[in-house]
């Protein structure tokens, strides 16, 4: 039986995004976003970091357009991967590998209506062009969101 992995998140970049190069030269950037989960009525409401690792353009554009604050929308999949630490640990580490990245507010700007920041999307290396049209200060529910 196949199974499904695919994420669909929204959140804040917790700090400014770390663009690398593999020895082949490809562009990789890691960063990790920021989500409020849902609370009872009354609870004490809580934050998931998830970490994130995109490639190629969308890696490039994370780096150009967002920093630290910025609110992105993240559509990808789950991916396990583990490795030796320094002092040869085994680690395990859960992240999303984000295949399409939409900015969800342009960098810089305040106090327009609306804005649009151009958008990568890539599937290591497969690479397709997406536009992103959004509002200045997003401020939406969970029932607000489409999917």
């Amino acid at each position: 039986m196949a199974g499904m992995n695919r994420c669909v998140l929204v959140g804040r970049i917790v700090r400014d995004p770390e663009l690398k190069r593999t020895n082949s030269g490809a562009s990789v950037t890691s960063f990790t976003i920021a989500i409020d989960n849902p609370t009872r009525q009354g609870g004490e409401r809580t934050t998931s970091f998830i970490p994130c690792t995109c490639w190629n353009k969308t890696a490039e554009n994370v780096k150009k357009y967002c920093t630290k604050g910025s609110l992105v929308g993240v559509d990808g999949r789950l991916n396990q991967r583990s490795y030796e630490d320094k002092t040869g640990a085994k680690r395990s580490v859960i992240e999303v590998i984000a295949e399409s990245v939409q900015f969800l507010e342009k960098k810089g700007v305040e106090n327009e209506d609306s804005n649009t920041v151009p958008s990568q999307s890539s599937n290591n290396g497969n690479e397709n062009v997406s536009s992103g049209v959004t509002h200045e200060g997003i401020d939406a529910s969970d029932d607000d969101l489409p999917f």
